[in-house]
């Protein structure tokens, strides 16, 4: 079975993708950090709100711009650092903020807009736009040149389409009719304010004590400037979502329903003509040969305790039932996807929350298949 590093290779991009809870997050940092150790220059982006990601790599916070992770993290864990580790968490109201800084005709129309109220609620509850962000700001740093690879945790979602459909999401609504109606200085925007609304936005500016009129006014006036450049920003993410150099991957567990996500999940990828590139299977139960009269050996041949061998017996029992019912879903998988390169992940008995843990996955995901069933049986 193939590698991560096989998979990945020729080219600059990965996105792990996948339901909430499958370990995208964790999945996402061990490839950044083998692929760092190994002599690249990479940086990890995630969206986690719980900043495992941080934590896992030894930093007290992340924030909206890639921080270099201590080279000698990895020498304490025993590994060599032969390239460069960065890291980032993304903050979408700073990134959509960003992006009007980089689309605004002038400063004043950028003040304007980031001052402006209507737009700071937009930026905040826009549907899509975490999503978006993620890709924007991915394609911000692609384009930078600054690092050799780049591989993004996407948000959780259950709907594939949601990072997908993100770009297209956020250029309908900027080109949408209804925006353009209000965009411009006349016409049917102004002749609803003149029929009775004014009355309305008048009791609203006593109640919440500023003009809402002239904020929306503001906003769509300002914001009409940049709907071009927005418009021709969101088809570049699309086409870098789509490049050859981009590989997705999809991450899952081995129990049933996160095995049909995924299963749904590549299908949609596929359907979208987005270059995919593995599933990876996390916190999957290796299969074990043998363990018959696992109870009478340990009574007899090692003098144990009745009880707690009878415990040991059941204990192992239910591995095994485990470890063929992961075994059965993975074939499945790999069945109904004509998938070539399922790369398995064992479960741990203590979740990943250090490099450590990290480098732990790391070895799995750059190991080869037999190599992955020797490391699962030791």
């Amino acid at each position: 079975m193939t590698s991560i590093a096989e998979i990945l290779a020729d080219r600059k991009i990965c996105i792990c993708a996948g339901s909430g809870g499958v370990g995208k997050t964790t999945t996402s940092a061990a490839i950044a950090s083998g692929l760092a150790a190994r002599g690249m220059k990479v940086a990890v982006l995630t969206i986690d709100p719980a900043k495992r990601l941080a934590d896992s790599l030894g930093l007290e916070e992340l924030g909206n711009e890639p921080r270099q992770v201590d080279p000698a993290l990895f020498t304490e864990a025993g590994v060599e650092m032969k390239g460069e580790l960065w890291a980032m968490m993304l903050d979408s109201k700073a990134t959509f903020d960003e992006l009007v800084e980089r689309n605004a005709p002038d400063e004043a129309a950028r003040d304007r807009i980031l001052e402006n109220r209507i737009y700071r609620q937009i930026s905040n509850a826009l549907a899509g736009s975490q999503e978006y962000m993620a890709m924007e700001k991915l394609y911000e740093i692609h384009q930078s040149g600054d690092y050799d690879f780049l591989v993004l945790d996407t948000p959780p979602s259950r709907n594939a389409l949601d990072f997908l459909d993100a770009p297209k999401r956020l250029t309908q609504f900027i080109e949408g009719r209804s925006l353009q109606i209000f965009m411009k200085p006349t016409g049917l925007a102004t002749s609803l304010i003149g029929r009775g609304s004014a009355v309305m936005f008048q009791v609203l500016k006593r109640i919440l004590g500023f003009d809402l009129l002239s904020d929306i006014g503001e906003f769509l006036q300002a914001f009409s400037g940049m709907v071009d450049g927005f418009s021709e920003r969101a088809k570049s993410v699309s086409a870098l979502l789509a490049d050859p150099a981009t590989s997705f991957i999809v991450v899952c567990g081995p129990q049933g329903e996160p095995i049909e996500e995924a299963i749904f999940f590549q299908r949609k990828l596929l359907e979208a003509e987005m270059p995919v590139g593995g599933i990876i299977v996390n916190k999957v139960h290796y299969e074990i040969d043998g363990g018959e009269g696992v109870e009478k050996t340990l009574i007899n041949q090692l003098g144990v305790d009745s009880d707690l061998a009878a415990r040991v017996s059941a204990n192992f029992d239910n591995y095994r039932a485990l470890a063929s019912r992961d075994a059965e879903n993975i074939s499945r998988l790999s069945r109904d996807l004509n998938a070539q390169t399922v790369i398995r992940v064992p479960y741990f008995d203590e979740d990943v929350h250090d490099l450590g843990g990290l480098l732990k996955i790391d070895g799995y995901l750059f190991a080869s298949g037999d190599e992955r069933e020797q490391m699962a049986a030791s």
